[in-house]
């Protein structure tokens, strides 16, 4: 077997691989230069290589198999997250990276793979079927993108991912709101997992419990809609006056 065919088992591999192969570093280095030069390999980043396929001249790696070898704490996170379950309405040319060690933002085959810390630990498992991806599971995916939705894919965004949703584990997402433990997520994530809580089959148990966390303070739903908002007592909430008039493919009005 000789050594391409070695390195298209693995999606993306570094020069430690290499090495393991061929036994020294030296030589690693060489081995690749020549790959390289007839372009049977690529190198995405510092230290972050992978074979073309010959029937596609496209990487064997795909792009989230990419963004989980940036660093060994890299996963997959946020809108990327939907994208990857299918629930997203776009497809953006961004993956967002959620990582304990930092990376510097970067580009490759114009897509723009992007730092975001890493919270928390939980929530985080191998992707089925996939080799290399690690992802947020659907309940951290949903709480992580309601509290961040204005730096990340937008609110109108969000409301589509979260329509096609329909089945949410209480637990986890206790688990993954108790974490973060801010008012302000309790408000909105209960808010809006309300609208929804029949299709994602959610108890109003659920509902009550983070209606207990959310204080005594008044805030914006939407932070860029305050001209256009009403006051909702129940959550402490301005919301924006259009809110759930989201339009679906066939023009109907979800109301």
């Amino acid at each position: 077997m000789n050594m391409l065919t070695k390195l298209a088992k693995y999606p993306v591999f570094t020069i430690d691989d290499v090495k393991k192969i061929v036994g020294n570093e030296k030589t690693s280095y060489s081995r690749i230069h020549s790959l390289m030069k007839r372009d049977l390999v690529r190198k995405v980043r510092k230290n972050i290589y992978s074979v073309v396929n010959p029937a596609t001249a496209q990487l064997v790696a795909t792009r989230y198999q990419i963004a989980c070898a940036i660093t060994d704490t890299a996963y997959i996170s946020h809108h990327s997250a939907f994208e990857y379950y299918g629930l997203a309405n776009q497809v953006f040319n961004e993956i967002y990276v959620s990582s304990e060690t930092k990376f510097n933002h970067f580009e490759y085959n114009h897509i723009t793979y992007k730092y975001i810390a890493s919270r928390m630990s939980e929530g985080v498992s191998d992707a089925k079927n996939t080799t290399g991806v690690r992802i947020t599971d659907m309940e951290r995916t949903v709480i992580d993108s309601i509290r961040d939705f204005n730096k990340i894919g937008g609110f109108e965004e969000l409301l589509n991912c979260l329509q096609g949703i329909h089945y949410l584990n209480e637990k986890r997402l206790k688990r993954y709101l108790d974490i973060y433990n801010t008012q302000g997520l309790y408000q909105r994530a209960g808010y809006l997992l309300d609208r929804y809580k029949n299709e994602m089959q959610l108890s109003n148990e659920f509902i009550e419990y983070c209606k207990g966390k959310i204080g005594k303070s008044r805030r914006y739903l939407v932070s860029d809609t305050k001209d256009d908002s009403f006051y909702n007592s129940e959550w402490e909430l301005m919301i924006p006056e259009k809110l759930f008039e989201i339009r679906d493919h066939g023009g109907d009005i979800l109301v």
